[in-house]
């Protein structure tokens, strides 16, 4: 698909990777672009660059995903595609001593944002798609969803969550016209990066967040299930495929550098 004449939502507009969607979307002729963040300010600055609309939107309550939903499709009409941007990333160590051993509430806010969101936004979304003939849906994961992140087992678990989740949705409702894409990059110059710990995410450069949003135009207009703005990943990926054995241990020597390096 092509965003000419489009409705577009983006959540987590405000900044990084959501406001280059915002900017992208509306250079490439989105009839309308809906910024959606937790950050209202944020999102009217984006929204005032773009002729946008901003709205506040926390992804964590369905309740105001459902309103996001319906008020841009009452005052805009159908929306045609929905990206569920927002993401956070938590649960980070410099040397990890148990991967199991963060707390709940970190695992229960990766969950909520990193996965639920897109379960809500979906839930309200795909009756009204259905009716209509179809729709996209837009969701932006993480290299890490298809590989692993060392350092966090919240994220790495959480972003492969997603990716299960978005394979499902296009399994299930390919034949009601629903079509869905994951963006899934490796390090972006967002704030989000720069508040982690270095690791193995920048080893193949870091991307600006306009490069990714070209990235995901690109995706969409052959729509692919899979964009990946690295395209060393695809590569990663056909190495775990091929022998997950060495693929793990080959990560696990990774992570005992790294950790001896932050010793």
């Amino acid at each position: 698909m092509d965003a000419v004449d489009k409705i577009v939502v983006v959540t987590g507009g405000g900044s990084g990777i959501g406001r280059a969607l915002c900017a992208a979307f509306h250079a490439a002729g989105a009839k309308k672009v809906i910024v959606a963040d937790i950050d209202f300010a944020a999102a009217e600055q984006v929204a005032a660059g773009i002729s946008g609309v901003a709205s506040v939107c926390d992804v964590t309550q369905e309740l105001q995903i459902r309103s996001l939903i319906e008020n841009a499709e009452t005052q805009f009409g159908p929306i045609d595609l929905f990206c569920s941007n927002a993401g956070v990333a938590l649960g980070f160590h410099k040397r990890v001593e148990n991967a199991a051993g963060d707390a709940d509430s970190l695992w229960q806010q990766a969950w909520s944002v990193n996965v639920m969101a897109h379960v809500y936004a979906a839930r309200h979304l795909i009756p009204r798609m259905k009716a209509r003939g179809g729709g996209y849906l837009l969701n932006t994961v993480s290299a890490a969803g298809l590989l692993s992140q060392i350092g966090s087992a919240i994220y790495s678990t959480t972003k492969h969550a997603a990716i299960g989740f978005a394979e499902n949705v296009a399994i299930m409702h390919k034949h009601d016209g629903i079509k869905v894409s994951v963006l899934c990059p490796q390090a972006v110059d967002t704030p989000l990066l720069h508040r982690l710990p270095s690791g193995p995410q920048s080893g193949d450069g870091i991307l600006s967040p306009e490069q990714v949003a070209r990235a995901a135009i690109e995706g969409l207009r052959r729509e692919t299930f899979l964009i990946l703005p690295h395209a060393e990943v695809q590569e990663y990926v056909r190495r775990k495929m091929e022998d997950r054995d060495r693929w793990i241990d080959g990560m696990a020597q990774l992570q005992r550098r790294i950790s001896e390096s932050n010793s």
